[in-house]
């Protein structure tokens, strides 16, 4: 039940920034304004794009829109590799937060009890829970934080971080660089493409 708690806990607050902020910051990042906002960066455009997605762990950036604007200012290539990274240092960051809790406070957190089950699923299943976020709101952060403070093996983190990511960044960047005309069929590809790389990295770790 502690394990749960913290999940609710820690999505209850993001979703509670996103009330209290988020009409606002959408307001001012649409997609012109996050092209504007980037390019005002100038030969830096790419790391301030990076900066905002890893920011939105913490504040409401409409991520798949920033990583429409990197697509429309870098192409479908450029972009979607930017928009990629963006989401990875946002996961490790969130893992890493997750992390600094050291394992006898975590312990003494969650008990050891659902210490030892939140260990457990995320070592077997926290794969496909990461890999599949990437692509939905709210839960991204919390599921990153969690993973850090149950101590899910790193490599294992990174690989489903990376099959979750590296889709999701290419399919919106593709999205703004077509001028967004098919998004419908992005968001399908973005929850799909995920879970079939994270079947395949497994099966490739296991042979």
């Amino acid at each position: 039940m502690r394990l749960l708690a913290w999940f609710v806990a820690v999505s209850a607050l993001v979703l509670g920034v996103w009330l209290i902020w988020g009409a606002s910051w959408e307001a001012r990042f649409t997609l012109a304004g996050s092209v504007a906002w980037i390019e005002g960066a100038g030969p830096w455009a790419w790391a301030a794009g990076i900066g905002l997605l890893a920011v939105d762990l913490l504040l409401p950036v409409p991520g798949t829109v920033v990583m429409s604007a990197l697509g429309y200012i870098y192409g479908t290539v450029l972009g979607g590799a930017v928009a990629a990274a963006g989401s990875i240092v946002a996961g490790l960051c969130g893992y890493g937060l997750g992390r600094l809790i050291g394992e006898k406070a975590a312990r003494k957190l969650l008990g050891d009890h659902d210490f030892e089950r939140g260990k457990l699923l995320f070592a077997r299943g926290g794969g496909w829970m990461v890999a599949l976020s990437r692509a939905l709101p709210i839960l991204p952060e919390a599921l990153s934080c969690t993973a850090g403070l149950v101590r899910m093996p790193f490599g294992r983190f990174l690989v489903a971080l990376a099959c979750g990511s590296l889709p999701v960044g290419f399919l919106f960047a593709w999205i703004g660089a077509a001028g967004r005309e098919a998004p419908g069929w992005a968001m399908v590809f973005s929850l799909v493409v995920p879970g079939v790389l994270w079947w395949l990295a497994r099966h490739l770790h296991r042979g």
